[in-house]
């Protein structure tokens, strides 16, 4: 055990921190050292986007001196910010979220600041809203997404609904950074600061929301479309069946077994609508009800998943950039089919994201911009060009979308409600979303992508996930499953690299550990460290064209292989 370490542990054994967590200290120094020195080797980081963490004791997990530090820190900055302050506080399911928002909210507070605290759980994207929506300065919301039930997180927003962008984030951090001690933490006080916020919110939120419909007419007609939708014990069942009634169906059936919020995800190990195992239940009843549409929303209800009858009738998954491909050429077509589309229209994408939508945009005549992974950056780029350009729609690949520019984070309400929209629009047609997935791939190209996350965990998995990067950057690949690499884009150094002329360009992004691999046929391969998880990401993008609908199993057994390949050939392995 290391210096720090001992120092850590010894200044919460003597200063001000509570009898049970001393008590519990005593505990692990007998029976668990090794998690004891885990607990506390380091400071648990305020990243760009604020805490994540397991909860428990110690400097390097969630608990109420961390975030106490934490709150501490960033109301300092807001009042060296603003003339006078207010901020809204949400949290989601999760065990403890609720007390730690209490927490949040005791020390904006006593700090002088006007706090709107939600009475119950709510959605991470009801959150953003609410700053826009209630003039406030900031906000923070307490969840952990889609981690595992023994993560709490820590979400911090700025006066525009969205996260932490530079300079603001790197300020914040710094002033976090300056909280040495829990005795500078302002834990009570001025508690007439604090307002309740609830259901007329939530009204004002939802009306919103059924603003964004294009076809309400085909809505009505199909009102009887048949859902299932499971919030996977989280906090869409708050809002998800009441904006789905608003947009009028009245046959959505929610999956009992997943229905009740509970921090605890007694059905599945990770509450993440990505992984099939998640939507399993989910899936059995839709094929039982023989169903039109799955949803499934994490607790905090930003991402989405979605479940459809796939060519053949079976019931597949979506991936991320398949439902992304769906929702911005529906809300593409369908505005210029309904005559609302505008000249300055944009919609926004990430770098990793499937590149279809560029060439989805382009050849409608819509302007596409590319961001660094994360929300954050879409609202930032939305604040950039509102008084220029008008917003229709966001996403990323992580099942994440942003409808409209009332919410600056993804949004699974809205996601919901549009996506049932589309597959109303579809089964009008006597189609199903698959069938207009099939279409896209034909008319505008068939791109096919997959994730992969190689997970390096404890002390030594940063400094694995380290050396991978580095390893890549000293020495990059020449070739890739048989093809050379043409282009090598680092954004960590702001370069585009032709590796065959050996000319560099900038790229014009904020800098971050992201390297693409730009493949001579056409192929493309991103590698980023996780920003909130131990893991390493590796974004396969692979494309050729469908000129009919009979050649996509053939197709896209191709693709597939062919990513099988690339990532044989990078050996890449879980």
């Amino acid at each position: 055990m290391d210096i720090k370490t001992e120092n850590n542990i010894k200044e919460w054994l003597q200063g001000n921190y509570d009898e049970e967590s001393k008590n519990e200290i005593r505990r692990m120094q007998q029976e668990d050292p090794a998690g004891l020195e885990d607990a506390f080797y380091k400071d648990l980081e305020f990243g760009t986007g604020g805490l994540r963490g397991i909860m428990g004791i110690g400097t390097n997990r969630m608990n109420k001196y961390t975030i106490g530090k934490a709150t501490q820190g960033y109301a300092n900055y807001l009042k060296q910010n603003f003339k006078s302050v207010k901020v809204a506080i949400a949290f989601d399911v999760r065990n403890n979220s609720q007390e730690f928002a209490q927490i949040v909210a005791n020390i904006f507070a006593a700090n002088g600041i006007i706090v709107y605290l939600f009475e119950s759980c709510r959605p991470t994207p009801e959150l953003s809203f609410s700053i826009r929506t209630l003039g406030c300065q900031g906000g923070v919301v307490l969840t952990a997404s889609h981690n595992p039930k023994e993560y709490n997180g820590y979400k911090a927003y700025w006066d525009d609904g969205g996260q932490l962008v530079p300079p603001h984030d790197k300020n914040v951090i710094a002033e976090v950074e300056k909280i040495k001690n829990i005795d500078d933490v302002k834990w009570s006080g001025h508690e007439e600061n604090i307002m309740i916020i609830g259901t007329e919110m939530d009204q004002r939120y939802l009306e919103m929301v059924k603003g964004l419909s294009i076809n309400p007419d085909i809505c009505e007609r199909q009102r009887n479309l048949k859902i299932v939708y499971t919030p996977i014990h989280g906090t869409g069942i708050k809002l998800v069946p009441k904006s789905l009634r608003n947009y009028g169906f009245t046959n959505v059936n929610i999956v009992k077994e997943q229905s009740e919020t509970d921090g605890n995800f007694p059905t599945v190990v990770y509450p993440n609508p990505e992984e099939k195992e998640t939507m399993s239940i989910g899936l059995k009843h839709a094929r039982e009800l023989d169903a039109d549409i799955l949803l499934g929303t994490d607790p905090d209800a930003d991402r989405v998943g979605v479940g459809v009858k796939d060519n053949h009738g079976e019931w597949v998954l979506m991936n991320g950039n398949q439902t992304l491909l769906l929702a911005f050429t529906y809300m593409i077509e369908s505005r210029k089919e309904r005559g609302v589309a505008r000249p300055n229209d944009m919609v926004v994408k990430t770098i990793v994201t499937t590149d279809l939508v560029d060439r989805i945009a382009a050849q409608n005549g819509v302007t596409c911009y590319n961001t660094l992974t994360g929300f954050k950056w879409i609202a930032s780029l939305i604040r950039a060009k509102e008084k220029s350009e008008h917003y229709v729609i966001g996403g990323e690949e992580s099942f994440g979308l942003m409808i409209g520019d009332k919410v600056r984070d993804k949004d699974s309400i809205s996601a919901v409600s549009i996506i049932c929209e589309m597959a109303a629009v579809e089964k009008d047609k006597g189609r199903t979303l698959f069938e207009k997935l099939i279409d896209i791939y034909q008319k505008y190209g068939f791109y096919y992508e997959e994730l992969l996350s190689i997970t390096r965990k404890g002390m030594n998995g940063a400094k694995e996930i380290a050396e991978m990067m580095q390893g890549y950057r000293n020495n990059p690949p020449k070739e890739i499953a048989g093809s050379k690499v043409v282009r090598l884009l680092d954004y960590d150094i702001l370069q585009s690299k032709d590796i065959l002329t050996g000319k560099v360009t900038p790229l014009d992004f904020p800098k971050s550990n992201v390297l693409q691999f730009i493949l001579e046929n056409g192929d493309k391969i991103s590698a980023r460290p996780s920003g909130t998880e131990p893991k390493i990401k590796f974004y396969f993008s692979v494309n050729t064209d469908l000129k009919d609908a009979s050649e996509f199993d053939v197709k896209l057994k191709h693709l597939r292989d062919r990513i099988g390949t690339i990532t044989e050939s990078m050996g890449l392995k879980k």
